[in-house]
């Protein structure tokens, strides 16, 4: 099992960045970020298994960077240039173990407003 503990959520207004952490508690094999937006399904944000492998939705692309630091088996999401559209709770994701399992965080709320 893996527990993983989000951080770095919260008002910002537009223009403006934030950087979301994700710890996880043991080594994983991927780890990325969706969001849900209030009345919408939830959506990939962006996600990581090596530097010279992410993937990154087309909707952010350019304005969010994701990054991980296998020390500290964790992921980061830099966002810049944030826009209202935004707004969503970012749930961090980890896929780990030889039978690949997914764990999810508990949701970090971003809100873009002014």
């Amino acid at each position: 099992q893996v527990q993983l503990v989000e951080s770095g959520g919260g008002l910002v207004q537009p223009g403006g960045s934030l950087r979301l952490s994700c710890a996880a508690s043991r080594s994983t094999f991927s780890m990325g970020w969706y969001r849900q937006a209030p009345g919408k399904q939830r959506e990939m944000v962006a996600t990581i298994i090596s530097s010279d492998n992410t993937n990154v939705a087309d909707s952010v692309k350019g304005r969010f960077t994701i990054s991980r630091d296998n020390g500290k088996n964790t992921v980061y999401l830099q966002m810049n240039s944030l826009k209202p559209e935004d707004t969503a709770v970012y749930y961090c994701y980890a896929d780990y173990g030889i039978i690949l399992r997914r764990a999810w965080g508990q949701g970090t709320q971003v809100t873009i407003s002014s």
